[in-house]
């Protein structure tokens, strides 16, 4: 069993990505699973074209994306991504795409096909906040979750994939004002750790209801 786990380099004006920094903190096994750690760019194109080599070079059988998601307060487990190119900021690239689809041929969105409720529970249960979270934005995270997705649907049937968003570091808040949520790397590593574990239990997470009112 091999698990691919990436993280993101840092970006907008930051010098560090919890993302990957967590990443690299997972041990090299997870229950008997070889854990695959590498770092994928915070652009739309190259980050699409690497997690296909990847996938290829590496033939796992999970994947998980983690991501930066400033200013959550929690550890969020993705549900769907949306067939959407819509940029705020610059990626690294210096793209900065409006109103595009990610894959001409995609469906309009796709569903993670983890057990994400089991993961979230699992989390708890070892004391880290967690949630469904139902959008991953329109940025480069999003991106990377729906190609993935996609790659699974049309060529990848046999492989789980998801996304994972996390907070920020406490040094990373520091200077900004308000200073928004934090967690601690070690929190965060601990968390990506605990919904690898769930999904190879297979944990089902029945008492998690994360559906939202707004």
């Amino acid at each position: 069993m091999k698990v691919l786990v990436t993280g993101f380099d840092p970006f907008e004006k930051e010098t560090i990505n919890p993302a990957f920094e967590a990443v690299k903190l997972l041990p090299d096994d997870i229950k008997e699973a070889k854990i695959i750690k590498l770092e994928i760019p915070t652009s739309f194109e190259r980050s699409k074209i690497e997690i296909e080599k990847y996938i290829e070079e590496h033939n796992p059988d999970i994947v998980i994306c983690v991501g930066q998601a400033g200013g959550r307060n929690d550890i969020t487990i993705e549900k769907v991504a949306i067939n959407l190119l819509e940029a705020r900021i610059e990626d690294n690239d210096g793209y900065k795409p409006s109103d595009l689809s990610i894959r001409e041929d995609g469906e309009t969105a796709y569903f993670t096909n983890l057990p994400i409720k089991g993961m979230v529970s699992h989390i708890r249960e070892n004391g880290i906040p967690a949630s469904i979270s139902y959008t991953a934005g329109t940025f480069v995270c999003n991106s990377v979750m729906y190609n993935l997705l996609y790659l699974i649907d049309k060529k990848y049937k046999n492989i789980k994939g998801g996304f994972i968003h996390v907070p920020y570091l406490p040094s990373q808040v520091i200077s900004k004002n308000p200073i928004p949520s934090s967690m601690s790397l070690e929190m965060i590593a601990k968390a990506i750790e605990l919904s690898i574990e769930a999904i190879l239990l297979n944990k089902d997470g029945k008492g998690v209801v994360d559906g939202q009112t707004h």
